[in-house]
């Protein structure tokens, strides 16, 4: 290669780094230009969504700019995961999702995406837990009793859950291991759906968010029985956790966060990070999740990126000792 070539690529490559930067500084200082859209692999009514429809709200007064949820179900919340993952990363096709992002990881085959290859963690906007719920009608008042009931009739049971991969899935799959009962999955697209079968008597028990079901369970409808959680839950504090009900070892920690494409300008991911985090710290905002039994976050993108490295690794132990699998 002659030295003039040699040194025309030497420095074509320093400039084309630096209109780069430049590119991304510009789409950043005038992010966001347009509607911004919360994709959510989830029917409408289930603990993801209500909390993206919270936070899009709120973000639509913090931009300001309009912030769309837009549900994109099936699949264990795969065909959302792609969707952003293949998407521009300009900061205007999100990701808003729970730990399923991670658990398809290890529950697929050959998942569609790469959860940290693919994905820039924005920012955890809540934390929760699911609760074990029943039918009102069932004759099972406690945990023990459904336990005992459960080894009575073996196979007999069904659980719904809102689809593969969801940490209502797995809870449920530890709970099976832990109290060594035989009960059915019934997958949904989404928590409306499944906990329409659970009001219908279609399914006998489910793990879900109380977000979603506090209004049934006030109402006499469901009956809750047990947090799947370290500790218990604000939202019905004289509800034990699966531990203090007599199950050790059922404790699926849930959260609700911001992904963006990979790629996407870091000056846009911080901005976005800095709004949920200012939402989530809201007054407003924050009594909102803690009525919901939620609590609020907010946390950096790195943090959130560690979590999420963390949560890999973890969640192939658990899909491992559940022996869950994605049908």
């Amino acid at each position: 290669m002659a030295p003039r070539e040699v040194r025309a690529r030497r420095i074509a490559f320093p400039l084309a780094l630096v209109f780069s930067v430049q590119v991304a500084a510009v789409l950043a200082q005038s992010y966001p230009s347009r509607p911004p859209r919360l994709i959510v692999g989830f029917t409408p009514g289930g603990g993801v969504d209500i909390n993206a429809r919270v936070l899009a709200s709120k973000l639509s007064e913090l931009l300001p700019q309009q912030v769309i949820v837009e549900n994109r179900p099936g699949a264990g919340t795969n065909i959302a995961n792609e969707y952003v993952a293949k998407s521009a990363p300009d900061g205007y096709t999100l990701l808003f999702n729970s730990p399923a992002v991670v658990i398809n990881m290890s529950l697929y085959r050959n998942p569609p995406y790469d959860a940290l290859r693919d994905f820039a963690g924005v920012s955890v906007f809540s934390e929760s837990t699911n609760i074990l719920v029943v039918p009102a009608s069932l004759s099972a008042k406690s945990v023990k009793g459904l336990v005992a009931l459960a080894r009575e009739l073996p196979g007999a049971l069904n659980y719904s859950s809102a689809g593969a991969g969801s940490t209502q899935h797995l809870a449920a799959e530890l709970f099976k291991l832990r109290t060594g009962t035989s009960i059915v999955h019934v997958p949904y697209k989404g928590s409306a759906p499944s906990i329409a079968a659970l009001l219908a008597g279609e399914v006998q028990l489910s793990f879900i968010n109380p977000v979603a079901v506090g209004a049934h369970v006030k109402s006499g409808r469901l009956r809750a029985l047990a947090v799947a959680g370290a500790k218990r839950t604000e939202l019905m504090p004289e509800l034990p956790t699966m531990k203090e009900a007599g199950v050790e070892g059922v404790e699926v920690p849930l959260w609700f966060g911001l992904l963006a494409p990979a790629g996407t300008p870091r000056d846009v991911v911080q901005l976005l990070a800095a709004n949920v985090g200012r939402a989530a710290r809201s007054p407003d905002i924050r009594q909102k999740l803690v009525d919901q039994g939620a609590d609020p976050v907010g946390n950096t993108p790195e943090e959130f990126e560690r979590q999420l490295r963390d949560e890999v690794a973890r969640w192939v132990e658990v899909v491992k000792v559940s022996g869950a699998k994605a049908e």
